[in-house]
This record gives C-alpha cells, structure tokens and sequence, in this order.
C-alpha cells in the first residue's frame, strides 16, 4: 500500500505542470479605478506569480541596464515552449511589446499586464499561432525615478516614473549608438527572439484632438518593398478598422508642434535611432503606440489594451503572408544595386484623412502678452486634412559587396558583434582594390544631443585605391540578415551612421601641422616644382577674397596639396569592395 501511495505522488508532481497557489492577480492599476501604475518592484513581482502560476508564461532576467538591475524578458506561449529556435521552427509568429522606455508614459506597462493575465486566464483567447514576448519596463532606472511632475502636459496617473534612464540617456535615441547598457541588451533580447512584429508603447506630447489612440508605424516606403506595401495598405488599416468597430477611433500620429493640425501634417520618419527604425532594418514590421497625454490615464491604458488585442488578431490572419514577406524582403533588398540613405517627403502623393479635431485660435496671451494657442473643447470637428506619409529616397549609395573595416576600430567591431553581424577576418596581409572615402565637409550640432554632438549634412569624396589590410582586419558581406544595419551604420551619409553619431571623430582632427616660417621657403619650392597647383593657387588668391587676405589659410591650403599632409585627415577608415 505505501509503494502504491508513492508511485501515485510520483506520477502526480510529474504531470503537474506548475503548482498553482491562491494569487490575486488584479492590478494596481485596476485597485486605484485607473489612476495609479504599477512601480517597477510590483510590475516584476507581478510577472514572476504570473509565471510561477502558469505553464504558460515564462519570466527570464537578461542582461545589464545602467541601473545595475538587469532587464526581464516575459513571453507567453500556449504551448509551454519557450526556446525561440524551437518556437520559430514550428512556424510560430513572434509579438514582442516594450514598455516603459519612457517610464512616465506607463500606459503599456499597466495594458501589458491586463493583457498577460487576461490571456492565460481565459477572460479573452489565447492566439494559436502568436506567442507574446514583452520587455515588462525597458528603462528600469528611469522608473526607479518615480515622481509626480516632471509630465507636464500630462493627464495622469498619480506618480510615474522620469523620461532620462539612469544615466540621463533618452533610451528611444539610442538603439544605434547604443551608449547605454539598456540598449546593448535589447540588442541581445531582439536577436534573441527576432520578432516579426513590434509595438513599442508611448503617449503623445503635441496638439489637442479628439483621439485617445494614435499610431506611428514605421514609414512603410523606408521599410520598402512588398513588406512596406502589406504594412500600408493591409496591416494599418485593418488595425484601424478593428478598432472602430470597438468604438475606439485611431488616427496616424499628430506631427505637429504648437499649432492646429488643420494644415496637415506629415509622417514621422523613424530612423534606426528609434526603436521602429532599428527594427526595420531586421524587416520587422514595427509600430509605436502613441496615446494622448490629456485623456484620462484609465481610458489610455484600455486603449492600449485593445489596441495590442486587435494586433494580436491581425498577427494570427497574416501570419503565413507576414512570415513569407519578412522572407522576401530579405531577398529583395539582396536584388538591389543600390540603397537609400537619406529620406524627403514626396510631396505627389499624400493622404487625406476625415481628422477629428478641436478649434483652435490663436489669442493674445494674459501672462506674456504675445499670441498662444487655444483650443476649444467644446468645438469638436471633423475635417479632411493632407496627411504626406509617402517619401522618397534623398540619397543613395551603390551597394558594395562588401565593407573592410581595420580591426584598431573596436568599439565598431564590438556593435557589429552586438547586433549579429557575420565578419571574418584576414589570415594574412591582403592587398584589394576598394572605394575609399574622403570626408569633404559636414555641419555639427552646436548642442549636445544624447551625449553627443552629432554630425550632418555629410558630403564625401570617392576615389579607388589599392591598400593593404593587415591580418586580423575584418572582411564583413553585405549579403546576410544584418545588411541593412551594415549599410545604415557603416556609410557615414546616412542619418544614424557611426560616423554621424560621431565615432569617428579623431579623423577630423589634423594630427601633424606646420611652423609657418619653415613651410613657407618649402612651399615657395613645392610651387616652383609644380606649375598647375601654382596656377590653381594664383587663381584662388585672385577670386577669393577671404583666402586672398589670410595667409596662414593660404600656407595650409597648400600644405594640404603636398605630401607632408597626413592621410589620415579625414580619411573614412571604413572601405568598400565593390
């Protein structure tokens, strides 16, 4: 009798799949009606009973954040399977939400959690074919930094976390140059699951309108080809049409600043500093959540709600169609001779949307004296307005087959690695013929921006040269996954380039100059001994007054024609192979 009572407690603690004890699983959220968010202690202790309830969910710590707390990754699978090369291979779509990358914008993290439990209890359908993966709170150190002010324009909850993560970085400009530790986790959460759809959870600052919900998708020309075509013309609008028929309306994100949206406005271009514009270059189909700071908090946490529910629904109709474009896209970028690095609105095509808004005048203001914007509540309106969400390509480089990058650049290499990139590097000294790069000109910020001072407006001179890289160097193909990151990183004209972000830096600064009276009598020498370049230099003096009556400017310029002027002055160390 003992063996067989045994035998049956065997059998039981084997085929239960978790012990379930007696939690209550509401919310802060929902115990204050809507007013109050979870604090980051809470949300994962919240997720950590979730998943020690239920088979279903799964809570994992990941790597560092500035904090010195490490990210959560929770993901929700039906069937109880929670490695990602397994979860693919059985041809699962992958969902990941990330919340509180601005922590004082908390809608997401409080929907997020009605979602989970929502899901696993049953209170609404649990998809077949979708598995959910959430960032719980993204910027951990800004949540810790819980404060009731610092969101001015915004109506509620009670306290919430600050915008700067703990190190003051904005984290939603740091997906590329990847300053913070927050940012080179998510890298490894993202090439860890390697999601085919993202929503990233924001509430707006910006104009007055009726709307709780709005969406910015990713600029689906940028995201390009048959992939960008199903975001714009299936994706969005069947979100936007199942959200109608919940009786909550949606609308593109306002783009506009301290005026009335009556004029239009145009889409937001994502570039890969932001979230959805370093997804994109995985051919993820991204999109921001951006709720409206004056409605009330319990309305914006519910729409968000429905919101991810009725991406949830599209994900499990498309799948099949998502899966076979993300594919295609890969191929198709492939096909291409060339790639676009910089982006303009394409002011021959443009939207018009039936935009639900408020009047609003312009009045003298009591307090300074000058004309303010007012709006008035009590005036709703529906009006056609032109939306410009077509771009077109700026810019555009000819794709190389490949890029050589010497290994003294490390802090390069290291991001390259971070982001999966496939590089092999030389066995011995090689000599190749590239495309070589020379820094012709560019404008700097003034101010610092995210802890930079970031470069613009890039012009680039191009010459082919045989040059010898030295073993150890590293030889990086553009024909793999990561060759949209590879190319929006490495070529210094595009928007969110290294070069741009200011990594290379120590080219633009001469490192060996000149004592004016000893390169004057070799100058004299170096323009007898070349007549065209005396030519040249007579003719600039006679037609540029500036030059003409600056001397020094003249001895550098041609300092800069001779061979005492460094190479490594603005020579870009990234190389092409053609």
């Amino acid at each position: 009798m003992k063996k067989l009572m045994l035998c049956f407690l065997i059998v039981s603690s084997c085929t239960s799949n978790k012990q379930k004890p007696d939690l209550d699983f509401t919310t802060v959220f929902e115990t204050s009606n809507g007013t109050e968010t979870a604090t980051y202690e809470q949300t994962i202790a919240f997720y950590n009973d979730l998943a020690e309830t239920y088979a279903e969910i799964s809570i994992q710590a990941i790597g560092e954040t500035d904090s010195g707390r490490p990210l959560h990754i929770v993901t929700l699978n039906p069937d109880k399977d929670f490695n990602f090369e397994s979860i693919r291979s059985n041809n699962k779509r992958i969902l990941l939400i990330n919340n509180g990358i601005h922590p004082g914008e908390s809608d997401g993290i409080d929907a997020t959690m009605l979602l989970f439990r929502d899901l696993v209890q049953g209170h609404i359908e649990m998809p077949k074919e979708t598995v959910l993966v959430t960032i719980p709170v993204y910027n951990v150190g800004g949540s810790l930094n819980r404060n009731s002010t610092t969101r001015t324009n915004q109506n509620g909850p009670k306290s919430y976390g600050f915008r700067g993560n703990a190190r003051n970085y904005d984290l939603n400009r740091d997906f590329v140059k990847s300053d913070t530790k927050n940012a080179r986790t998510f890298a490894q959460i993202f090439h860890l699951v390697k999601p085919d759809v993202f929503i990233d959870n924001h509430v707006s600052n910006g104009a007055d309108y009726q709307y709780t919900l709005t969406h910015l998708f990713t600029q689906h020309n940028k995201l390009g080809g048959t992939l960008g075509e199903f975001l714009n013309t299936k994706m969005m609008p069947q979100l936007e049409q199942k959200l109608k028929a919940k009786n909550w309306d949606i609308t593109p994100y306002v783009n506009v600043f301290n005026r009335t949206p009556e004029k239009g406005f145009s889409q937001f271009m994502d570039s890969p500093r932001y979230s959805t514009g370093y997804t994109t270059l995985w051919n993820t189909l991204g999109m921001m959540v951006e709720t409206h700071m004056l409605k009330p908090y319990k309305q914006r946490v519910e729409g968000t709600y429905e919101l991810m529910i009725s991406m949830i629904d599209i994900i499990e109709s498309e799948g099949d169609e998502i899966s076979e474009l993300r594919q295609n896209a890969f191929e198709e970028f492939q096909e291409k001779s060339t790639y676009p690095v910089q982006w303009a609105i394409d002011s021959s095509k443009t939207t018009t949307l039936q935009f639900k808004g408020y009047e609003g005048h312009l009045i003298t203001s009591e307090l300074t004296g000058s004309e303010r914007l007012k709006y008035d509540t009590s005036k709703p309106f529906v009006k056609a307005i032109t939306y410009q969400n077509y771009m077109k390509p700026a810019l555009e480089i000819d794709i190389p087959e490949a890029y050589v990058i010497p290994k003294s650049w490390w802090t390069i290499i290291d991001l390259l690695k971070l982001n999966n990139v496939e590089m092999t590097t030389f066995e011995r000294d090689t000599t190749l013929t590239v495309n070589s790069y020379k820094i012709k000109s560019y404008d700097t910020r003034s101010q610092a921006y995210e802890g930079h001072y970031p470069h613009y407006n890039v012009e680039v001179d191009t010459h082919e040269e045989q040059i010898t890289f030295n073993k150890g160097d590293y030889l990086i193909y553009t024909n793999q996954r990561a060759f949209r990151y590879i190319i929006e990183t490495l070529e210094p004209q595009a928007a969110d380039s290294f070069f741009s972000w200011n990594f290379f830096d120590t080219i633009l600064q001469q490192k060996e100059g000149f004592s004016p009276y000893v390169w004057e009598d070799k100058a004299a020498v170096f323009l007898e001994q070349n007549p065209g370049l005396k030519k040249e230099f007579m003719s600039k003096k006679e037609n540029d007054q500036d030059f003409a009556a600056n001397w020094f400017a003249q001895l550098d310029w041609l300092h800069k024609q001779s061979e005492h002027h460094e190479k490594a002055h603005l020579q870009y160390p990234v190389y092409r192979v053609l």
